[in-house]
């Protein structure tokens, strides 16, 4: 049976919030250090959050990427890498708290480049600035926000890396509700509006994904969270 709109919402809020507890949790225990691979992380990353937070499933695969890995995209699945002294890194991790997905995406520099330093940071400034622009238009459409996060990473001097910018997110598996799969993604090819609800009736809601890249294409950073009116 469906929740009340207030109860899923509410759900939502704190599978996120236990799903950002494990990003905290992944950093005080040091997972992410120089001269480990990005699988051994990931491992890492498996144990701790079935040991810790009792973590049975994961809506998709655990994604620990370094150096110019940074630059693939969720699909790709390149070679395992070493994380480097003078690095970038990025997790991405969708665990499944009571049935209620999360998806929570951040970022980190190894060691002292400023340009890394400086992408990590503009991570959330790019998502606040582009969760502004679906605050201020009740009528956006996926593509309008898809290509509001591409000219925002452009004027302050990036280039987006993803081929989407979020997806929908909710009771899982929310990959197999019915309805038209490319109107689950703030992406070009959606042109409908997100606010409009879902095949079921129900308020769609959205995960935000920004993915910068570097002006030389070296590497990147990711992050993504909830975007959620407040």
């Amino acid at each position: 049976m469906t929740l009340p709109e207030p109860d899923r919402l509410a759900a939502l809020l704190a599978a996120e919030a236990r799903a950002l507890a494990l990003l905290d949790e992944i950093e005080a225990r040091g997972l992410i250090a120089p001269g480990r691979t990005e699988r051994e992380v990931e491992a890492d990353i498996r144990r701790l959050a079935e040991v810790a937070f009792k973590v049975e499933r994961h809506w998709h695969k655990r994604i620990v990427r370094a150096g110019p890995n940074t630059l693939a995209t969720a699909s790709d699945d390149p070679d395992d890498r070493m994380i480097g002294a003078d690095d970038i890194v990025f997790l991405d991790l969708g665990p499944v708290f009571a049935d209620w997905e999360a998806d929570v995406g951040r970022s980190y520099a190894i060691g002292p480049d400023p340009l890394k330093h400086r992408l990590v940071a503009d991570l959330a400034l790019q998502f606040e600035a582009v969760r502004g622009r679906f605050l201020a238009n009740p009528d956006i459409t996926g593509a309008e926000l898809y290509e509001a996060a591409v000219r925002s990473a452009e004027a302050a001097g990036w280039r987006f890396g993803g081929q989407i910018a979020g997806h929908l997110v909710g009771e899982f598996p929310h990959a197999r509700w019915p309805g038209e799969k490319r109107h689950g993604h703030i992406r070009p090819e959606n042109p409908t509006r997100l606010r409009d609800p879902d095949a079921l009736g129900r308020r769609r809601h959205w995960i935000l994904e920004i993915h910068l890249v570097s002006p030389d294409g070296a590497f990147g950073g990711f992050y993504e969270r909830l975007l959620q009116e407040a």
